[in-house]
C-alpha cells in the first residue's frame, strides 16, 4: 500500500524540488550502487534496485512530478483516486460536468458557427506515455499502455437516445443544422447562416437522451494496448498508433494516437545517437604492461579486448557494431570504452618497496612539465 512506501525524494537521496538533472545523476548513482549485476542473489539489494527504478519513473516524468509533489503517492497511484484524475491522462471522472461543454468537445468547439455539426468529423488524436529500461530500449520490447479513449456509447450505438426510442429531426432548422438570421445593418437587411441553436448544430432532437452518455452518443472508457516498441528507440521519440485515438463521429475516422517513449538512464552505459560510452576501469600494472581485459556489453556480460602496454588513463577503444541498431533502419553503432587507470591502495611493505626500485629504475629517463630531464 501507498502508506507504506518510502518519499520518492528520499529513496534518491534528494530534497524536494530537486532539477531534472540532478534527479538523472541521483538515479545513476543509486541503480549503479544497488545494480543486480552487482549483487547476485541479494534479495534486498533487488528490493532497492526496484525502489529506485519506480522513483525515477515518477519524478523524471513531469506530470507525474507535479502530481506527486501536490498529492504524494496517492497522486500517482490509479488504485487510490486521489489527484490522479487531476487532468491529462492520469485518471478519470465519470462526472461530465455541463453537457454544453462535453459537446463543445466532441464538435471541436471555437470553429465558425456556420459549420455544419452534423456531417462526419474525425476523431481527437491522443497522447500517452511509457516508461522503459535502458536495454528494453536496445533490444525492443512489449509494453501496456493506459489512456483515456472517447468512443460510442454501447448502450446506444452512438445515437444519443434511449432504448426504444430516436433521435428526431429538429424542426427549427428541419435536420440542416443551420438557420438564417436577418437583420437590419446600415448597409440594409443582411442574411447570415449559423447553427441552429435548438439542436446545436446536429439537425437532430434527443427527447429521451441515454442514461449511459447523457445523449452525447459517445463516452470516455479506460483502455489497455499492448504496444510493441522498436529496438533501437531513443528517449523522447514517439510512436504512431494510427486509428487508435478517439472515435469519429457520423462516420468520421478515428484519430491516431501518439506514445511518447521515456527511457531510463543505464548504472554503466552512456548513449549518443546509436553509439554507446562506458568507462573501464584497470589496474597500473595491466595499463603499464598491456593485458586482455574485460570490456561490458549491451547484450550482458562481457567480452574480451587486449590493451596494449603503456594506455593512459582517458584513452578511448572502439568496439565496432556493439553499439545500438538504428531504429527502423540499417546500421548499427560503436561501443566505445574509456580506460580509468586506479592507483593502487592499501600497500603492504614489500609492495611499496618493489614500487621504489620501479621509481628508482626510472632516474635519468623521467621529464619534467617542459620536455626537460628531470635531475
Amino acid at each position: 500500500m501507498a502508506e507504506s512506501k518510502r518519499d520518492y525524494y528520499e529513496v534518491l537521496g534528494l530534497s524536494k524540488g530537486a532539477s531534472d538533472d540532478e534527479i538523472k545523476k541521483a538515479y545513476r548513482k543509486m541503480a549503479k550502487q544497488y545494480h543486480p549485476d552487482l549483487h547476485p542473489g541479494d534479495a534486498e539489494a533487488e528490493k532497492c534496485f526496484k525502489e529506485v527504478n519506480e522513483a525515477y519513473e515518477v519524478l523524471s516524468d513531469a506530470d507525474k512530478k507535479a502530481r506527486y509533489d501536490q498529492y504524494g503517492h496517492a497522486g500517482v497511484d490509479p488504485n487510490m483516486g486521489a489527484g490522479a484524475g487531476a487532468g491529462g491522462f492520469g485518471g478519470f471522472s465519470a462526472d461530465f460536468g455541463d453537457l454544453g461543454d462535453l459537446f463543445s468537445s466532441f464538435f471541436g468547439g471555437g470553429g465558425s458557427s456556420n459549420a455544419r455539426r452534423n456531417g462526419p468529423m474525425r476523431g481527437e488524436d491522443l497522447e500517452a506515455q511509457v516508461t522503459i529500461t535502458f536495454e528494453e530500449a536496445v533490444f525492443g520490447c512489449k509494453k501496456e499502455v493506459t489512456y483515456n479513449r472517447i468512443e460510442k456509447c454501447s448502450d446506444c450505438k452512438g445515437s444519443g437516445a434511449a432504448a426504444g426510442s430516436s433521435p428526431e429531426t429538429c424542426p427549427k432548422c428541419n435536420g440542416q443544422g443551420q438557420v438564417r438570421v436577418t437583420q437590419q445593418t446600415f448597409m440594409g437587411v443582411m442574411q447570415t447562416t449559423k447553427a441552429c441553436p435548438n439542436c446545436r448544430g446536429t439537425g437532430k432532437i434527443i427527447k429521451n437522451p441515454c442514461s449511459n452518455c447523457r445523449g452525447t452518443g459517445m463516452v470516455r472508457l479506460r483502455k489497455k494496448l499492448e504496444v510493441s516498441i522498436p529496438a533501437g528507440i531513443d528517449d523522447g521519440q514517439q510512436i504512431r498508433l494510427t486509428g487508435q485515438g478517439s472515435e469519429g463521429r457520423n462516420g468520421g475516422p478515428a484519430g491516431n494516437l501518439y506514445i511518447t517513449v521515456h527511457v531510463r538512464p543505464h548504472a554503466f552505459f552512456e548513449r549518443d545517437g546509436i553509439n554507446v560510452y562506458c568507462d573501464v576501469p584497470i589496474t597500473f600494472t595491466e595499463a603499464a604492461l598491456g593485458a586482455d581485459i574485460e570490456v561490458p556489453v549491451l547484450e550482458g556480460g562481457t567480452t574480451q579486448y587486449k590493451i596494449p602496454a603503456g594506455t593512459q588513463t582517458d584513452t578511448q577503444f572502439t568496439l565496432r557494431g556493439k553499439g545500438i541498431r538504428q531504429v527502423n533502419g540499417r546500421g548499427t553503432g560503436d561501443l566505445i570504452f574509456r580506460t580509468i587507470v586506479e592507483t593502487p591502495k592499501n600497500l603492504n611493505n614489500e609492495q611499496k618497496e618493489l614500487l621504489r626500485k620501479l621509481e628508482e629504475s626510472f632516474e635519468g629517463k623521467k621529464k619534467g612539465f617542459f620536455g626537460r630531464k628531470k635531475k
